[in-house]
């Protein structure tokens, strides 16, 4: 028994046009489902979306340097507790969508411990969209070599995180998470964010350098090392019960 198939006559009966109308359809409809439902390439924020969570934060009257923070949410925003001082006698405020909101100090840490403040502000007040978002503290710790990315409200900058055994000794222990790339990257208060899972893996506390002297003791030059980042697993710490996203 033989078979046999008339593929001219089989192209000439199917319509291909409704076919790839409905192929273009269905493949929509697939786009927009793995919008709503948070598919992983969907929502990846990119790495300049991450400048909606920085913040400025604003001592009253103001500061003659750029303070900055991140916007946690739920009207939370994390900084450096040198950014703001002491909350009750600098009345900070967080610059955040267009606006300038007050902010009252949730907990206060200090430089010479843990330099970190969480501030919270009338989540009301802001955009839906940003109410909506929600930033998540890094559980992996920060290793050598990791691509980072520090954003201000200004723009971004990349960076790596630094080996602490490349750190002078009297800094190894003090300062264990550390970026280079110290003159492009955001200061006190900024965010570091995992470049890969957009995640916070902490925030911007001090500047590291060493400092060159003659003879007579005299400090004439001074190089910048690395930049020290409070990181994740502390800020997780010190965020008080029931404020945690």
């Amino acid at each position: 028994m033989e078979f046999s198939f008339d593929t001219a006559a089989y192209r000439n009966s199917v319509d291909w046009e409704k076919i790839f109308a409905l192929m273009r359809l269905a493949y929509s409809l697939a786009a927009a489902f793995l919008m709503v439902s948070g598919g992983a390439h969907a929502q990846d924020p990119g790495d300049d979306a991450l400048r909606l969570y920085a913040v400025n934060v604003v001592q009253n009257p103001p500061q003659s340097w750029p303070g900055y923070g991140v916007y946690l949410g739920n009207g939370l925003v994390i900084t450096a507790a040198h950014v703001v001082g002491s909350a009750s006698r600098t009345h900070p405020s967080v610059r955040i969508a267009n606006l300038e909101l007050p902010a009252k100090a949730v907990k206060e840490g200090s430089l010479q411990q843990v330099d970190l403040t969480l501030l919270a502000i009338d989540e009301a007040r802001l955009p839906v969209s940003l109410q909506l978002r929600r930033m998540p503290l890094c559980r992996i710790p920060p290793k050598p070599g990791e691509p980072v990315i520090v954003a201000i409200p200004e723009g971004i900058a990349r960076s790596t995180v630094m080996a602490p055994r490349l750190l002078p000794d009297d800094l190894r222990a003090k300062f264990p998470t550390v970026i280079k790339d110290v003159a492009t990257t955001g200061n006190s208060g900024s965010g570091v964010f995992d470049a890969e899972r957009k995640c916070l893996l902490g925030i911007m506390s001090q500047k590291l350098f060493s400092r060159a002297a003659n003879v007579n003791s005299i400090v004439v030059k001074e190089k910048d090392i690395a930049k020290y980042f409070v990181p994740a697993a502390i800020i997780a710490a010190f965020i008080p019960n029931g404020y945690a996203n």
